[in-house]
């Protein structure tokens, strides 16, 4: 039986690029757009439905929602893609650009999850991907904003998948490294509004002009990436987590493996901090 899919921020890169490999593996999509393109090709596909929906509108996602159950009759597949990157030092970073980011990558997830589980766990089956980041896993400088949203949506993904498994519903957080998008455009990383000079030529500054400088030039192929997850979201059982990309699954590895060498260092100390019986 095919799946019905939901994807949120469908218009453009992965988003796009899952869409696409959905309607060739036989699918059934709810496209989640915030501008409708009535001369898209895509969204005229007749197992395609195009939907407008901004994620920060509580008012879009029960639309869209409905419009999708009344057209398809259920929701197999929910992808949490939705959202912005933002680089530049914490210190620079206003309260509104940080609640704004927050309010798209993390709320607006969590706001579309609770949406679909009424349904899920009615039909007591349902998959969730959240797309996270490699940046979710591996923090570093220049990218402190970007790490704090990704890593809780790694963390409400893993905490979600134990919640969720008596309904059948499965959870998978999907963390991408690199890929050719427009990700690292302005539409999609907008510059902080007000960059310190004080941090002209440390690492935060640094990997912003890096970023730039090699954008449109990452090793990540898009449609590659979106037809590994559709062929893994259609398996019975789905993994805790899916890292897409050579570059990305080297890096997390390399982070849990110092992680663990530096746990070493300290294990003794810290198991002996019990009480002693």
């Amino acid at each position: 039986m095919k799946n019905v899919w939901l994807i949120t921020g469908a218009s453009r890169g992965l988003g796009r690029a899952f869409v696409e490999a959905a309607v060739k593996n036989g699918d059934s999509v709810i496209a989640g757009v915030r501008r409708i393109d009535p001369e898209d090709a895509l969204f005229r596909e007749p197992e395609v439905l195009v939907v407008k929906l901004d994620v920060t509108d509580q008012a879009q996602i029960d639309a869209a929602v409905q419009a999708g159950m009344d057209r398809f009759g259920r929701i197999d597949i929910l992808v949490n893609n939705a959202g912005f990157g933002m680089n530049g030092a914490l210190e620079e970073i206003s309260e509104a650009e940080l609640q704004h980011l927050f309010a798209t990558d993390y709320f607006g997830l969590i706001n579309m999850t609770k949406a679909v589980l009424p349904g899920m766990r009615a039909q007591k089956s349902g998959k969730i991907l959240n797309v996270a980041s490699e940046a979710g896993i591996v923090a570093g400088a220049g990218c402190t904003a970007y790490n704090a949203v990704k890593f809780a949506v790694v963390g409400l993904s893993h905490g979600l998948r134990e919640e969720l498994a008596c309904f059948g519903i499965q959870v998978c957080v999907v963390c991408p490294g690199p890929f050719r998008t427009d990700f690292r455009d302005g539409s999609s990383m907008p510059a902080v509004a007000v960059p310190m000079p004080e941090y002209d030529g440390t690492p935060a500054h640094n990997i912003v002009t890096w970023l730039k400088e090699n954008n449109h030039m990452q090793d990540g192929d898009p449609q590659k990436a979106a037809a590994l997850v559709v062929r893994i979201a259609s398996q019975d059982t789905i993994p805790r987590t899916l890292a897409l990309g050579k570059g990305c699954c080297d890096h997390i590895r390399d982070n849990y493996a110092r992680t663990l060498e530096e746990m070493e260092t300290y294990y003794e100390d810290s198991a002996a901090t019990a009480f002693a019986e």
